[in-house]
């Protein structure tokens, strides 16, 4: 397999489906996938025509995308026009689906991947970047998902943990305004949670609802993305911030404390506060202790070091900070923060701009932007 002749194609390929009404995002996730078929046919040497089997099977692989998200798009229209408040009483097929995907026979991440992909309409590349690995790595994963699956019977249904972290991943894609998924998200998790007496289900529940609570308030008129501490509570919806707390109480109350009932409890500690100087830190630390302990995740360790900046000081948040790799995505940003606060404007402005480099999405990318030029101008 020539390694060098797929490279050199590439951006010919891509450049083919885009000219055949392919959006550059799509073409580019389908060529990738294209890519992986290629690494596992052409063991013995490329096809006499290597392009065209290329553009082919990319081409095809364009067409099952844009068919899975016409679906999805019709499912979320149809969700659109349902009454929004309530638990639902049925189970529809997309959350069926949700379970069938999360096989017995995958592994856990992977039936993540597959449905993520296959359910969940999110592109390759979002999922590597949820998963934090190379959207080469992620590419190949979901084949091998597909290929695990592709001979088994559908009639084993995957475990509800599996589930939760799909849905959790779809709600997070949704939140961060890339896709339009975090009410789908919620409209299943409430289906789930009416369907399963389960304490993470409504943790889960509660913690999409105190999130998207504030969805109103995260951007402004322009787009620009507005942090926690500067936005305008006014606008959060208090109706769902009660229900997420409600939900979230009834959890708790079982004492059988998990993942998203933990970071539900640190949503319920910010909604609580009518200001940001109000917020609870030293509480919202305990949390993440919390959250630490359940999951070793570094994405938790690295939220609690702004935590503990703000309970403790900057410098107690900088020497959390100095435990973790800084090769975790948003590092930068955190460590830019955390030296802003101590007074040390010009290390800031320089971790503003490297953090903006490796920003996920656009608007992330230009509030670092705004954030290094504001300390270099003043």
């Amino acid at each position: 397999m020539d390694e060098a002749l797929l490279r050199s194609l590439t951006p010919v390929v891509i450049g083919v489906l885009v000219r055949r009404g392919a959006d550059f995002a799509a073409a580019e996730d389908a060529v990738q996938e294209a890519l992986v078929e290629a690494v596992r046919g052409w063991r013995d040497g490329p096809p006499r025509d290597p392009q065209g089997w290329l553009v082919t099977v990319a081409w095809r692989k364009f067409l099952d995308a844009a068919r899975a998200d016409t679906a999805r798009r019709d499912r979320e229209a149809r969700a659109g026009a349902e009454p929004p408040p309530g638990p639902g009483t049925a189970v529809d097929d997309t959350l069926w689906l949700y379970f069938l995907c999360a096989h017995p026979s995958l592994s856990p991440s992977s039936a993540v991947a597959l449905t993520l992909r296959a359910v969940g309409g999110l592109t390759t590349r979002q999922i590597a970047q949820a998963y934090m690995v190379p959207e080469a790595t992620m590419a190949q994963r979901i084949s091998r998902a597909k290929r695990t699956v592709a001979n088994v019977r559908f009639d084993r249904p995957g475990d509800v943990a599996t589930v939760l972290r799909v849905l959790y991943l779809v709600f997070n894609e949704g939140y961060s305004g890339d896709v339009d998924l975090a009410e789908e998200a919620i409209r299943l998790t409430r289906q789930l949670a009416a369907m399963i007496d389960h304490e993470e289900v409504a943790g889960l529940l509660a913690l999409m609802l105190l999130h998207h609570a504030r969805r109103a308030a995260r951007t402004g008129p322009d787009g620009r993305l507005i942090p926690l501490a500067e936005q305008d509570r006014s606008l959060w919806d208090t109706r769902m911030i009660a229900e997420g707390v409600k939900v979230l109480q009834a959890a708790l109350a079982r004492d059988r404390l998990g993942e998203y009932q933990a970071q539900a409890a640190i949503a319920a500690l910010h909604a609580d506060a009518q200001t940001a100087e109000e917020t609870d830190w030293v509480q919202i630390v305990e949390w993440y202790d919390e959250l630490v302990r359940l999951t070793g995740s570094p994405v938790a360790r690295l939220n609690r070091a702004v935590a503990v900046g703000e309970a403790d000081g900057p410098r107690a948040g900088l020497a959390a900070l100095a435990e973790l790799d800084p090769a975790l995505p948003r590092y930068a940003a955190v460590a830019a923060y955390l030296h802003e606060r101590d007074g040390d404007r010009e290390t800031a402005a320089r971790l503003y701009a490297e953090a903006a480099r490796s920003a996920p999405s656009l608007p992330e990318r230009d509030h670092l932007i705004r954030q290094a030029a504001r300390l270099r101008s003043s």
